[in-house]
């Protein structure tokens, strides 16, 4: 669209796309002003089994982005959950809460509720929070407390400070156990609470401010111009 002269800044054609757009620019392509940023948003999603987190998946399996609401606008995830992980996921259409949330410093606390098959002691919950060594690094809880057994299963709640590939499985795995079910029951102050499988529910702009206040106040660099509404060849992209 450059190339035909189709795009202009400030009344400016462009020429080449090397060029630097301040805030507040009046950028138009084919006459048409592209509307000014939209506000920052967040969304809680109660990921089901069965969906992989990525945009796209090489093995065609189905992704969050192909099961979220026709009228959601393109979002990103804060964090992943893996296939066959469930319960909360973050969504926001703003690159900084994303980068922001993702952060180790910023200190928010994942909660998991793992099922798992096999009996764990004291003495191996003692271990989940004083560091394992798997696969030559080690993996620590910052909280794991049996919440109830039954059978040849036990029910356990643990708390992460930042999340690595798989690792709660892994830590459990080290123990000569096995997770067969894990549910991420919040993200910092934000709550899985009654939302059910697949449903999706927008944060309020007052809670949004309560909580991410300072990121919110920080220079925008990565927040979308607007939020069209996705079709299904979006989500395919």
């Amino acid at each position: 669209m450059i190339s035909q002269g189709l795009v202009s800044v400030d009344g400016v054609t462009l020429t080449s796309p090397a060029f630097k757009v301040a805030a507040g620019a009046d950028i138009r392509v084919d006459g048409s002003r592209i509307p000014d940023p939209s506000e920052p948003q967040l969304w809680r999603y109660h990921k089901p089994k069965g969906l992989i987190t990525s945009t796209r998946d090489p093995q065609g399996r189905g992704t969050i982005f192909d099961h979220l609401p026709e009228d959601m606008p393109r979002v990103m995830s804060i964090g992943r959950l893996d296939l066959n992980s469930e319960g909360l996921l973050l969504l926001t259409n703003d690159g900084e809460i994303k980068r922001h949330l993702e952060l180790p410093s910023t200190g928010w606390r994942r909660r998991y509720r793992a099922r798992i098959y096999g009996r764990l002691t004291e003495d191996d919950l003692s271990r989940l929070t004083k560091g394992i060594k798997c696969d030559g690094e080690i993996l620590r809880a910052e909280e794991a407390t049996l919440e109830k057994s039954s059978g040849q299963n036990c029910w356990i709640i643990v708390v992460l400070k930042e999340g690595r590939n798989r690792e709660i499985r892994r830590m459990v795995e080290a123990l000569g156990a096995q997770v067969n079910r894990l549910i991420r029951t919040s993200y910092g102050p934000f709550q899985l609470g009654g939302l059910k499988v697949g449903e999706v529910e927008e944060v309020s702009s007052k809670v949004l401010r309560e909580q991410l206040g300072n990121a919110l106040d920080e220079p925008r660099k990565e927040r979308p111009r607007h939020t069209p509404k996705r079709n299904n060849a979006d989500r395919r992209r």
